[in-house]
This record gives C-alpha cells, structure tokens and sequence, in this order.
C-alpha cells in the first residue's frame, strides 16, 4: 500500500523535515506514528497524501510512484485517501450534513447518492442525530466525528490521522481511536499520528517513531528491496 524508499524532505531555507525515511505499510495493516513535536510525522502524512513531495527517495502508494505523478491525476489519486487533521477544518457557516457531503458534491455525485452515502457516514461515527446542527454547537469531540465521517463519506482505501485526538480529553480520544480500529477491521488501511503514547500501547498495534526527520524505532515489515 505506502512505500517509502530512502525518501528525504528538504524545505527551501535547508530545514530537513525528512531524512533517509524507508517503511512499508500493507494494504489493510493500521500503525501510529510517534515523535516529538517537528520530528517529521505530518511531513510523512503529507507526502503520502500528496500535499508535499520529497526531495529526494521514492513514494508508492499503491504501486503508484507519487514523485513523478502529474498534477492532473492527483485528484484521482486523493479519492482513495481520507484526510483527518486536529483542528477539523470544518466549514462552520455550513450544516453537518452539507460538511460530511462536500467531498461527493465535489467528485460530482447524484444527489440521491450523496444522501445516503452522508447519512451512513454520520452514522457511522453516532452523529446521524446532528445532521442539521451547525459544528458550532457541537463539542471537540463531535466535531471531530464529523471531520472523520467526511474523510470516509467516499469509501477511501486509506485513512489518514494527524493528531486527531490532540485536543480531546482520555475518554473522548479512546473512542475517536476506537473509530478508526472500527474502520481498519472492514479492510481500510489506517495510519495515525499521536502523542499519546499510553494509549497507543494500550492498542498493540505498530509504531513507527521520528526523531529529528529520521526513523529510530519500527514496528513495520522491512521496505522490500
């Protein structure tokens, strides 16, 4: 599913995000990322997701090399990846509903289609009750269901997690987890970075940890060769 190839990220200003990173993730496998604030983990996230491209090494994501893609087919590729980031992104002058709908509205889905595709998102995540609530009146934690219900409304094969529990308190967290291990048993291929190490052991499933741009601890399948 991701191969990183020895891939190393340089910002303009020398700044080295990145440095010699190799890992393989399986289709359908779900690990962490760990590390210090600024040791590379949301670099990771975006070069996988097409946000960023390394400097230097190779990108697979699904036997697809990221470095060379066009810039016409990334939108393609984006549609097998769900995005979740810490502070939501939610657009607040827009119902629930229309928030978790936008990425169908988007890929140009009929409207019967994207009604229901929203509506099991939402229930997926126990929000089906909120759909006509602004996220404004919703708690942290509520909104960040609903972030996760829009990353998922198109059926990725992949879920990305930057810090999706950073702002909410143990109980909430463990069930924002709990969502995404619900996700990883139906064949959906999960990756998720956090600080929060006590809850990651908790879960046994394989981190990858950063420091300072480069991996010192990994859990995952050796890169094949």
């Amino acid at each position: 599913m991701i191969q990183f190839h020895n891939i190393t990220k340089r910002y303009p200003g020398g700044y080295e995000a990145l440095n010699n990173v190799s890992l393989n993730l399986q289709a359908g496998e779900m690990a962490f990322l760990t590390g210090h604030s600024g040791a590379g983990k949301s670099t990771l996230l975006k070069i996988i997701s097409l946000i960023e491209k390394p400097t230097r090494g190779q990108a697979i994501l699904n036997q697809i090399n990221l470095n060379n893609l066009p810039n016409s087919r990334i939108p393609y590729i984006r549609r097998n990846i769900g995005f979740i980031f810490q502070d939501h992104q939610l657009l607040f002058d827009r119902t629930v509903f229309d928030n978790v709908a936008l990425p169908l509205i988007i890929q140009g889905y009929h409207h019967t289609e994207i009604a229901r595709r929203t509506r099991a998102a939402l229930d997926k995540v126990g929000l089906l009750h909120k759909e006509k609530s602004l996220p404004i009146t919703l708690s942290g934690g509520e909104q960040q269901r609903v972030g996760i219900a829009r990353a998922v409304v198109h059926k990725p094969m992949l879920l990305l997690a930057d810090e999706p529990t950073g702002n909410l308190d143990p109980v909430l967290s463990r069930e924002i987890m709990q969502i995404f291990i619900d996700f990883h048993q139906v064949g959906v291929t999960v990756l998720v970075a956090s600080h929060d190490l006590s809850l990651i052991e908790e879960l046994q499933k394989p981190v990858v940890t950063l420091n300072r741009g480069k991996i010192i601890h990994n859990d995952l399948e050796p890169v094949d060769v």
